[in-house]
């Protein structure tokens, strides 16, 4: 089944404005960034599709495997060699911090969020932040994954006490 009508984007706007004397003064910045992908594996164009709302309980981790585990909304499992687009969004009605990244003791995915291990790179979204990183439209490669040595998508809820909620979508190529 094709993968069609990919989008992946972010937008920042904002004014900042200042009274003067005689005058008041406007600084408007509007930046967008943004990849449109056909169906494929090359520059340009993606083929798997994960996305999902997952919850972890308190003080509790997961690792999500980008090679092999990962079920689509088919139902059929998903290989991904790279991943060109990803978002994950904490849950407005969390308490605790959803942290993801390469923060896994073996076999972490950490060509984004590198360097892997213990002590990995990785990111903190409190309750109701998200992140958006996509490749553009040129980039063949992407993030590439490593079946077995780095696909591991690490996930943790900071803290004891309630468990938090994200959303995650994962878009990239089978080859």
């Amino acid at each position: 089944m094709p993968l069609a009508n990919t989008q992946i984007g972010a937008f920042l706007k904002g004014d900042l404005s200042s009274a003067l004397d005689l005058v008041n003064v406007l600084a408007s910045l509007n930046l967008t960034a943004g990849t449109a992908f056909d169906n494929g594996t090359s520059a340009g164009q993606v083929d798997k599709m994960f996305s999902d709302t997952r919850t972890l309980t308190a003080s509790s981790s997961e690792d999500l495997d980008l090679t092999g585990t990962l079920v689509d909304a088919f139902g059929a499992t998903i290989t991904m060699a790279r991943v060109k687009g990803l978002m994950i969004r904490a849950s407005t009605g969390n308490t605790n911090n959803v942290i993801v990244g390469a923060n896994v003791a073996a076999n972490a995915w950490a060509t984004l969020f590198g360097p892997a291990g213990a002590s990995g790179g990785t990111l903190t979204l409190r309750p109701g932040a998200f992140v958006v990183a996509g490749c553009g439209s040129a980039d063949a490669t992407g993030w590439a994954i490593t079946a077995g040595t780095g696909d591991l998508l690490h996930v943790t809820n900071s803290a004891g006490g309630t468990s938090v909620s994200y959303d995650i979508v994962v878009v990239g190529c089978s080859a």
